[in-house]
């Protein structure tokens, strides 16, 4: 794919420990367009202390969960800036079958409008995980209690036991890494975003790749969807 075409935006959807982080991160190296998330653009507008940050913040301040109109309107100040303007990817959003929505006729109304590429259609990526390979990258992640250097006792286990091959700290394990609360939030997910991969695949947009294998081949079954993308616009 030519780099200066539009590469129009990317749909990461995939449990916790799936890699989408990883993958993000790898897409936007290779087509050079931005990584997005909601966290990101949550933290930044309550630091810059914009309009919609300030509501988000007594909000979260009363131990309330942020609502979806709020979300998507600080998404779509984001999608509005010009590092946008050919495409990006977003990490973790949307959620919900009702912000899939809502982002499909955001994507209709206004993005890309001055483009002579037209309007892309989102390339949506689920990456498909096996339940217990999940529960192991989760559960067996180790946090380097000085630096924060993390590791798995499965999958990349420090040289010794229980401590940090950089700088000889103790490992921790963090209590959103313990085995209770990570089935939580695996059942959390697959209740909330079952609707969302359900939307797309209904309509026809739905991709999903082998997220059991090695980074390298996930992302190159990746990179293959996005080479293959159906090309027309909205």
């Amino acid at each position: 794919m030519d780099a200066s075409q539009n590469l129009g935006p990317v749909i990461l959807l995939g449990p916790p420990g799936a890699g989408k982080g990883t993958q993000a991160k790898r897409i936007s190296e290779q087509y050079g367009i931005p990584q997005i998330s909601t966290g990101d653009i949550l933290r930044d507008n309550v630091q810059r202390g914009t309009e919609l940050g300030v509501q988000a913040k007594a909000i979260m301040g009363r131990g309330e969960l942020v609502p979806d109109v709020l979300v998507c309107d600080m998404v779509a100040c984001r999608l509005r800036d010009a590092d946008c303007a050919r495409g990006f990817i977003l990490d973790g959003f949307p959620r919900t079958a009702t912000q899939a929505g809502w982002l499909d006729a955001f994507f209709e109304s206004e993005l890309f409008d001055n483009s002579s590429a037209g309007k892309r259609l989102p390339i949506v990526i689920r990456i498909d995980v096996d339940y217990n390979q999940l529960v192991k990258r989760l559960t067996g992640r180790r946090t380097c209690l000085a630096n924060g250097h993390i590791y798995n006792v499965y999958f990349q286990p420090p040289r010794v036991e229980g401590i940090c091959d950089v700088d000889g700290s103790p490992l921790i394990i963090r209590n959103d890494d313990r085995e209770e609360v990570i089935r939580k939030r695996l059942l959390e997910y697959d209740l909330q975003t079952k609707p969302v991969a359900e939307y797309y695949e209904h309509k026809g947009r739905l991709a999903s790749v082998n997220g059991d294998l090695d980074i390298g081949e996930v992302t190159g079954q990746i990179f293959w969807v996005v080479e293959h993308r159906d090309g027309n616009c909205l």
